[in-house]
């Protein structure tokens, strides 16, 4: 199995369990491939202490990365935490484990609409990790007036930010995003609206300091670029270390989705895999996992474990007259994404 970073927990119960032989160390692991800075290390320690399972953690960047690297191979990991539309392929392709998360003990916990998704609505499959939505930050401080509410702000942007915006490498948020700001179907096979996107792109690109998912954060709160396109949750952290950010949802409508927890169908330890997904719909387990992401979870009960400056901020808890922006994730037609791929190619050639 390829390796990108790897955080290995081994604590007490562990390192009895190593000690004990091959076959009490294979019934004590657990493989989690999960996004870059987006679970808690304190909790696969307290998953651990709980449970005796050890678990290493390897990250991505993207939902395309992950579909990618699991297509072309790659085994051994036990837990993924693919977005909605990303569940709804793997399922079709025979990639997901059956593990009726309906029926484990914690999924009573789980509130609507997340116990009944489109794309999983027996939750025979997966199970909700944090939901949010894809925006962009920008440092208040840094600009001489606020930045309009619209996607027009970064991809025309004026001098002030020209050169300090940063963009997701994630194909679909960009790609969504254009199609928003253009008022066109984010799902067209039309080759001369997607032609269209790839204009509003091409025209940004020199703008664009860099396109990168990973260190989005630190970036932000070093001061390196002014803008950043992002999920929500990475704004909250933000706010921590640079207070004078804000987080826009643009009126042309943005991605809203959810993260999910799903088992490979060739999972090592699918066992172990559901203990852990069970485990995490506590309350106790998920709020910490909200503190440390800065989403919010789909778990009833958790709110009272959740740090205030969480349920505070408007970046998390979103301001009601915003309902209207949010655009559901949806899965595209063959074509369509085929047009999508060809427009990210061409943009990152």
């Amino acid at each position: 199995m390829i390796r990108s970073t790897t955080i290995r927990l081994l604590t007490g119960t562990a390192l009895a369990a190593l000690a004990a032989g091959p076959a009490a160390a294979q019934s004590g692991e657990l493989f989690l491939y999960n996004w870059s800075n987006y679970f808690p290390p304190d909790l696969l320690e307290k998953f651990e202490e709980d449970t005796g399972i050890a678990v290493t953690l390897d990250i991505y960047e993207s939902n395309e990365s992950l579909l990618a690297k699991l297509q072309a191979g790659a085994a051994g990991y036990d837990v993924i935490v693919p977005s909605d539309w990303m569940v709804d392929i793997m399922i079709k392709e025979g990639m997901a484990l059956e593990i009726n998360a309906s029926e484990m003990e914690n999924f009573a916990n789980v509130m609507p609409p997340h116990a009944e998704p489109w794309y999983d609505p027996e939750r025979a499959y997966s199970a909700p990790y944090m939901w949010g939505t894809t925006g962009f930050t920008y440092d208040s401080a840094r600009v001489s007036e606020p930045l309009e509410e619209s996607w027009g702000a970064i991809f025309e942007p004026g001098e002030e930010i020209s050169g300090s915006i940063a963009m997701l490498s994630d194909p679909a948020s960009v790609y969504n995003a254009a199609a928003f700001y253009l008022g066109v179907d984010q799902c067209t096979e039309d080759p001369e609206v997607a032609l269209q996107i790839l204009e509003v792109l091409e025209a940004q690109k020199p703008h664009v300091a860099l396109y990168n998912s990973d260190g989005g954060i630190d970036r932000m709160i070093a001061g390196e670029v002014i803008v950043h396109m992002q999920w929500n949750g990475a704004a909250h952290r933000i706010r921590e270390g640079r207070p004078t950010v804000v987080y826009v949802y643009p009126k042309e409508g943005l991605d809203f989705w959810t993260d999910n927890f799903m088992v490979p169908v060739d999972a090592p330890n699918p066992e172990n895999a559901k203990t852990f997904i069970n485990w995490m719909m506590a309350p106790e387990n998920i709020a910490i996992a909200s503190n440390f992401t800065g989403y919010m979870n789909a778990i009833r009960g958790s709110s009272e474990f959740l740090d205030e400056s969480l349920r505070d901020d408007p970046a998390v808890n979103m301001p009601e007259e915003y309902t209207d922006r949010l655009r559901p994730a949806q899965n595209c037609s063959a074509e369509a994404v085929e047009l999508r791929d060809r427009v990210w190619t061409r943009l990152k050639s």
